[in-house]
């Protein structure tokens, strides 16, 4: 019964989530400036007749609290930021912000779950318990507002018994979902490296101390972190994409100048890489004559799904779904600083589906031709207000 109202108030309000997505679609902003996004939301609470708090300056969080008698808790999350890219797609709905784009569906997330509140709103007269609506900004930057909210006491007064969080997942067909129990996405560090030599002629390299040739042989050393250190059932993944000498064909600089990520789902070896990686890269940089400074900026943990919460919840999807469209996922090497939740409370995050291949609707997140198949918009909302319900024990 509960199941078929959800769907018919989801379809209900289909337009209206929408709306609201291109709405933030056109109007992005970037990690911890998302003032005009946060008032926007605020407004959308106003209109439900909902209190709400706000929470790392632009966060929102707000209650709906069940009539029947229960006493438990369940939170859902939502991020709001934008991404530093410029959109290519040509729609009515394009980011009107130059060089601001919502390449990672934050757009999505936002305004599905202000039509889960909308849903839930309508049917807290059927329900339990308390469900505490979070809306997250700077999701993209560290240190993520999670880390924010969660020092600020979002998941106090009331405490939840579990956490929900979903997330666009362009490889995943509109109409599905995927979930997985245990270790799902990375831990992310930043690594910021300058090799320090003497530049000079580059016809004259026994008077230099040449600080490419420094760099490359660092670069390949580092690689033994992950291929010879890490153990090869838990994944590591140690990149850099940035590298500048701004010499010339004949000048060798003075330094080079690196950015990288370090990536790995175990936190013990994570603190043990750091430790390796800063020690190689000291003692062959020196022996070469040159000098070196790496930096490690920590950033998010790995992200966990508890396993029984995860269990019951891929159950509910397929109640609401059909087991036909409730996927199993992969371990994902990217990073989520929802992270931060699944490390302090029981948590569940899981993918929604946003490709349709016959609109070329199939571009990565973080691109400039990023989309998401809006049909995929009337299941996020109910699919969430469902599992929503069902975690209360309704």
């Amino acid at each position: 019964m509960i199941k078929e109202q959800i769907q018919q108030l989801s379809k209900n309000i289909y337009n209206d989530v929408v709306a609201n997505r291109r709405h933030l679609h056109s109007h992005p902003e970037l990690s911890f400036q998302e003032t005009e996004t946060s008032a926007f939301i605020a407004g959308k609470l106003d209109d439900l007749g909902l209190e709400y708090q706000r929470m790392a300056d632009n966060g929102l969080v707000a209650l709906i609290k069940g009539e029947k008698p229960s006493g438990n808790v369940v939170a859902l999350r939502a991020d709001m930021d934008a991404l530093p890219i410029t959109e290519a797609n040509e729609v009515p709905y394009k980011s009107q912000n130059t060089g601001v784009m919502h390449a990672c569906g934050h757009d999505a997330h936002t305004s599905s779950l202000l039509g889960t509140a909308k849903i839930l709103t309508d049917l807290k007269s059927q329900f339990g318990g308390t469900i505490k609506l979070i809306f997250q900004p700077a999701e993209e930057k560290l240190p993520g507002g999670a880390s924010l909210m969660i020092k600020e006491g979002v998941l106090e007064n009331p405490k939840p018994q579990a956490i929900l969080g979903q997330h666009v997942m362009p490889l995943i067909d509109a109409g599905k979902v995927g979930f997985r129990s245990g270790k799902y996405m990375a831990s992310t560090d930043e690594l910021y490296v300058t090799v320090h030599g003497k530049g000079g002629h580059g016809a004259q390299p026994q008077q230099n101390i040449d600080p490419v040739i420094i760099t490359a042989h660092m670069l390949t050393a580092l690689q033994q972190i992950v291929s010879r250190f890490a153990d090869p059932k838990s994944p590591s993944v140690l990149s850099f994409g940035k590298v500048i000498a701004n010499g010339a064909t004949n000048v060798i600089p003075n330094e080079v100048y690196l950015e990288g990520t370090f990536r790995t789902m175990d936190e013990a070896w994570r603190s043990d890489a750091h430790i390796k990686m800063k020690k190689m890269a000291k003692g062959l940089v020196e022996s070469m004559g040159g000098t070196v400074d790496f930096n490690i900026v920590r950033g998010y943990p790995f992200l966990v799904n508890e396993p029984k919460l995860t269990a019951s919840t891929r159950g509910h999807a397929e109640e609401y779904l059909g087991k036909e469209n409730v996927l199993d996922l992969d371990i994902w090497m990217a990073a989520e600083d929802f992270a931060y939740f699944s490390q302090a409370a029981d948590s569940c995050f899981y993918r929604l589906g946003t490709r349709n291949e016959s609109r070329g609707i199939t571009s990565s997140v973080h691109t400039p031709t990023f989309d998401v198949e809006e049909t995929a918009l009337e299941l996020s909302t109910g699919l969430m207000a469902y599992l929503a319900i069902k975690q209360l024990g309704n």
